[in-house]
């Protein structure tokens, strides 16, 4: 086993979840300009409701997993409709100000129903995993992968030949264009946070079944994922992806060379990078162009 290749594994298979979080960010932020922070706790609750499924009524992983997305979904829709609906057109302070405290009520809210105990979706024993390419790779690692790319080939089919996809794109490129042409906004915003928060809570799943659930699980994980979709150029969606693997790829190799300890620090130094020398990330330059020929 290759060390070089163990790590580019774990970063890849880290980039696979940050993918499906970023998605999240990415499209609420293409279509309002607004970071919701209470997305990695949309994720945080998709896991615990896949493992109340799975630990207390006893459903198949797969089945609780469908109805934790399906719940998620429905939680995106309720934080959209009570929560930032009402303070769309209030400036940019007071809904980044309630996407904090959204935040802090979930893992509340989290606290009080599940404990503060570390739990899991794995059942069974750990399965040893098997040498691809010199690096070790569990079969719970080769479901992240493949179910990331599946997910990531229907969602660009979704936006590229459905009606909503479309409409998606429309109000990305332009809000108020959509609107005098007769989009539904207020319909598109509202399934941009389900198909988002349904993402996110997939991501959560696959997580609990490989590592652990807690109610402090989203901060760290929305960090990173909000890290890629920065770097990749927010309100892309290739650009989150794209994002998301070399965050992944970049905080694994990264502790080769520093103290693992310090590996979440290496999402936030990238973050700073960007910010400073590519604010648009690195797909967003195009982006930033079509905006200043629509301006003009």
């Amino acid at each position: 086993m290759s060390l070089l290749a163990q790590l580019i594994a774990n970063g890849i298979i880290a980039g696979a979840i940050y993918a499906l979080v970023a998605l999240g960010y990415t499209m609420v932020y293409g279509i309002l300009k607004f970071i919701n922070f209470a997305h990695g706790e949309i994720l945080m609750m998709g896991a615990y409701f896949a493992y109340t499924g799975v630990h207390v009524f006893a459903l198949p992983l797969w089945m609780a997993a469908v109805i934790a997305m399906a719940l998620a979904a429905l939680l995106g829709i309720i934080i959209e409709r009570v929560a930032y609906r009402p303070l769309r057109f209030s400036g940019k302070i007071a809904p980044l100000v309630t996407a904090v405290a959204m935040s802090l009520l979930l893992q509340s809210v989290a606290l009080i129903i599940w404990g503060g105990d570390i739990r899991t979706l794995r059942t069974g024993n750990v399965t040893v995993g098997r040498e691809i390419l010199g690096a070790m790779v569990t079969n719970h690692q080769l479901v992240i992968i493949v179910t990331t790319a599946i997910v990531l080939a229907f969602l660009f089919l979704f936006l590229k030949y459905t009606k909503m996809g479309k409409a998606m794109r429309a109000v990305t490129d332009n809000l108020s264009l959509a609107l005098t042409l007769g989009i539904n906004v207020d319909r598109v915003i509202m399934f941009t946070f389900a198909l988002g928060s349904a993402l996110a809570a997939l991501a959560g799943v696959l997580i609990g079944v490989e590592q652990t659930i807690q109610p402090t699980m989203g901060v760290a994980l929305g960090i990173a994922a909000f890290s890629a979709a920065v770097v990749g150029g927010i309100g892309n969606i290739h650009g989150a992806v794209l994002g998301a693997f070399v965050i992944g790829l970049a905080e694994n190799i990264g502790i080769w060379f520093i103290p693992s300890g310090y590996k979440p620090a290496i999402s936030f130094l990238i973050l700073i990078i960007m910010l400073i020398f590519k604010p648009t990330g690195i797909l967003g330059e195009s982006k930033e162009t079509d905006v200043r020929k629509n301006e003009a």
